[in-house]
């Protein structure tokens, strides 16, 4: 039988030998962390490697990614279906075991963890979605949600600023089936971190309102004590500061940087073997020790219980187990399409010409009666960017609710989204001004990358929200968040497209939408209900001529109408204009050709309309077109005033119409 040692170098040996093979990688944290994981994946964890995804297993996040031999050979050793010519394809094209863990790569990763700080922060949204759930569907008696977050995180994680943020908000909420490990071996890229890392982290995360302990990370017995007295603290979520060497068992580079991002070398991973006592090829592991690793009879042990709770909470209550089966599969209502088009027709009827920030909260009010998993939030800019509805209550993690104050933490936000979104059951949208969505860009870019239903509201869009000034006003945001491969980007011109935005972005399931959202008023327009379709293609033929014409405005947001004014009066004077409204063109784009063509009519010249930076709309108008654009920073004054300095006027846009015939 193997002894725990065995199992624990069975760690050390997969990653070693994998890092050496792809000569490339990080094989000290996994050998450092061996005997936390060993404890927590054996002796704590409940999941079924035969069933990644039933709802009710533990979720576990390694947040320090880079170490992600580690995950990869807990899935391997304990029976996911990871098999060893994956392991043996560490780091190479189209291998599951990607130089970092990537979700939907290898059956059991959470989450994506590359940049560090984010998964910790993915953690906490985990961990709130739980809490959410279960005071959704929790009956006396009946706990069907009652699942634990774990995390691995290491001195990246700690500096990130992104883990404060999350962290402090964690402490606020009182998640105490939060249960962090801080693997502290005092080494970074760079070398010995006490030059740039000097924080009492157990006092920092203390004042958090987090449970901290401090353990020796290779002490088995001390590690699972603190696992146990974690887990009794219900109220606070917990940090188990674990103090290990970095490449534990390399006779020459541990505890040295040597092993942090690179291979150990032949030579050393022969000494190594003899200095754990694994007398093993590369890449073999014995039958004891795959026997003292196998998870899969007590992951069907525990899944078949929870299955048989969850058959006695659908025999008490069989509206809500329905319920909680759609919401974890991410399907919508059945009333949705019923509800949604009396939503996108009532909206046009009244035709208001308003703000879309506020036509953008009459379509939550709206959805939020249909949608019992829509969760709001706002980095504490909820009155402003209107993400708030009458039927929200906000929740702090003291009391149930659908709506959270995030505070001014815009990173924190999104990453936090992230993983409830990937948690399931919930569907998160979060706002703040479209200025600080750069705070935000690498959440937003991990919602894209692991296809997430996430919705950002990103209101206050342009030069036109006025008087705070060069600071708030975004020039280059829109376009940024348009070249995130997978991101739909929205900026509605009217309060019906604004509903159509709203109904496409929830209705996505491979990937997270922006809707960008004005300050200032736009025109009030009654459109013909044959083009509410067309809104969903992300560009459509607003208004036309008879005959061919002899320019095409292209235009969104507030400009709509600028481009609308600017065709009356062309046209007027015999000019023929066709006006294409165009709220997304990723949506657009992923138009076929021939549709493309029959909105931007091939040979026809070609004027943008955007009050934002003019170079991303050259893929649209050609060097022989123009863009009213602005490519300087805003000023501080009314938002009229700026829109009549900058350019954005009916004269303006029939002026540059006419240089380009």
């Amino acid at each position: 039988m193997a002894t725990r040692n065995d199992l624990c170098n069975a760690i050390r040996a997969l990653s070693m030998d994998a890092v050496q093979k792809a000569n490339s990688g990080h094989p000290g944290a996994p050998m450092g962390m061996a005997e936390i994981a060993e404890v927590l994946w054996n002796h704590h964890l409940r999941h079924n490697p035969t069933n990644p995804n039933w709802a009710d297993r533990d979720r576990f996040i390694l947040s320090n990614g880079h170490g992600s031999m580690l995950i990869y050979s807990l899935l391997h050793l304990t029976g996911y279906d990871l098999p060893m010519d994956e392991i043996k394809t560490f780091r190479q094209l189209h291998s599951k075991c990607a130089g970092h863990p990537e979700y939907s790569y290898a059956p059991g990763i959470e989450t994506t963890t590359g940049p560090l700080g984010q998964g910790i922060t993915n953690a906490v949204g985990f961990a709130m979605a739980e809490k959410l759930l279960a005071d959704q569907f929790n009956k006396p008696g009946h706990d069907i949600v009652d699942h634990y977050t774990y995390c691995f995180l290491g001195d990246g994680c700690m500096m990130e600023g992104v883990s404060h943020e999350a962290c402090a908000l964690a402490g606020t909420w009182g998640l105490g089936k939060l249960v962090a490990f801080w693997d502290d071996n005092g080494i970074s890229i760079d070398g010995h971190i006490e030059g740039w890392y000097t924080d009492d982290t157990a006092k920092r995360f203390e004042a958090y309102g987090w449970h901290v302990q401090s353990v020796d990370g290779h002490d088995s017995d001390a590690i699972n004590a603190a696992v146990i007295a974690a887990k009794k603290v219900k109220d606070k979520p917990s940090l188990i500061c674990c103090k290990t060497i970095i490449g534990k068992g390399s006779p020459n580079k541990a505890g040295s940087h040597d092993c942090h991002g690179s291979a150990l070398g032949d030579a050393e991973v022969a000494v190594t073997r003899a200095a754990i006592g694994w007398p093993h090829a590369p890449f073999e592991i014995p039958a004891d020790v795959y026997a003292g690793w196998d998870g899969k009879a007590k992951g069907a042990k525990l899944e078949s219980d929870w299955n048989t709770k969850f058959a006695a909470y659908a025999k008490a209550f069989p509206a809500e187990a329905a319920e909680f089966k759609r919401r974890m599969a991410g399907d919508l209502p059945a009333n949705w399409k019923q509800a949604t088009d009396a939503l996108i027709a009532a909206t046009n009827e009244k035709a208001e010409g308003i703000a879309t920030r506020k036509a953008s909260q009459n379509a939550i009010t709206a959805l939020a009666i249909v949608l019992p998993e829509f969760l709001g939030g706002s980095a504490d800019l909820t009155g402003s960017n209107l993400t708030s509805c009458p039927s929200f209550t906000h929740v702090d993690g003291k009391k149930p609710g659908n709506y959270i104050s995030y505070g001014v933490r815009e990173f924190g936000m999104f990453a936090i989204m992230n993983g409830m979104a990937l948690h399931g059951g919930l569907l998160p949208f979060g706002g703040t001004f479209h200025m600080f969505s750069d705070y935000a860009k690498s959440a937003l870019r991990m919602a894209a990358l692991m296809k997430q239903r996430t919705i950002a509201v990103l209101s206050h869009d342009s030069i036109g929200q006025g008087e705070d000034g060069p600071t708030h006003q975004p020039v280059e945001n829109t376009s940024g968040l348009r070249y995130i491969p997978r991101m739909d980007v929205w900026r509605p011109g009217s309060s019906t497209e604004t509903a159509v935005a709203w109904v496409a972005a929830v209705e996505r399931k491979d990937g997270p939408s922006s809707l960008v959202l004005s300050r200032q008023n736009v025109a009030g327009i009654k459109h013909d209900t044959a083009q509410f379709a067309l809104m969903r293609k992300g560009g459509y033929v607003f208004s036309d001529v008879s005959g061919k014409a002899d320019v095409i405005i292209i235009a969104n947001g507030s400009e709509l109408d600028l481009a609308v004014k600017a065709a009356a009066e062309l046209n007027a004077a015999g000019t023929k204009v066709r006006v294409v409204s165009m709220p997304s063109t990723n949506v657009f784009d992923r138009q076929d050709k021939a549709y493309r063509d029959s909105v931007l009519t091939p040979g026809v010249k070609r004027v943008a309309v955007e009050a934002a930076h003019p170079d991303f709309w050259r893929k649209y108008v050609g060097l022989e077109g123009a863009v009213v654009g602005i490519d300087t920073f805003g000023e501080s004054a009314p938002g009229g005033v700026l829109m009549k300095h900058f350019g954005f006027t009916v004269e303006n846009v029939v002026a540059t119409v006419k240089s380009v015939l």
